[in-house]
């Protein structure tokens, strides 16, 4: 499963104002709550905070991956964001973030969400990619780069 595949333009925001971590995380669960996916929006983010108090998900490098695991979706399903501002968000490297990645997936669908948060910081690890992300204005731009970073992995 690529990432291409989970993400939708219309669950990818540029510009995403905010001034904290939970308010950004508020934000991403709104708006993957858009999709037909998710049942329950209030379980999924509980689930996402859930797991946010067992550690930060800010891994560094100015991105986070917020994710969760819960019965209140029907599949795996992803929302993406560019922040207007550098957040703080207790990151690993003690760095704000600007790039934050939601990934919630199904409690029996494990295998597939390890995957999926592998693969997403695989490409966010890039600082090409990220700067390339940085720089771009709208929806259906960030996904044509994720498809087209995509393409340069045979395992995806």
């Amino acid at each position: 499963m690529k990432i291409s595949d989970i993400l939708e333009e219309k669950l990818i925001l540029t510009k995403l104002p905010g001034t904290s971590k939970e308010q950004i995380i508020n934000a991403l669960v709104d708006l993957v709550s858009q999709s037909p996916k998710v049942l329950d929006k209030e379980k999924v983010r509980t689930a996402i905070f859930e797991r946010e108090k067992i550690m930060s998900t800010g891994v560094g490098n100015g991105f986070a991956i917020p994710h969760g695991k819960t019965d209140a979706v029907s599949d795996i399903v992803a929302s993406f964001a560019i922040t207007a501002e550098p957040i703080p968000y207790q990151s690993l490297d003690e760095k704000p973030v600007r790039l934050v990645f939601l990934l919630v997936g199904k409690e029996n669908l494990v295998g597939p969400h390890i995957k999926l948060l592998s693969r997403i910081s695989r490409l966010m690890n890039k600082e090409e990619f990220r700067s390339k992300l940085l720089d771009i204005q709208t929806s259906k731009d960030v996904l044509a780069a994720f498809k087209q970073e995509e393409a340069h992995y045979s395992d995806m």
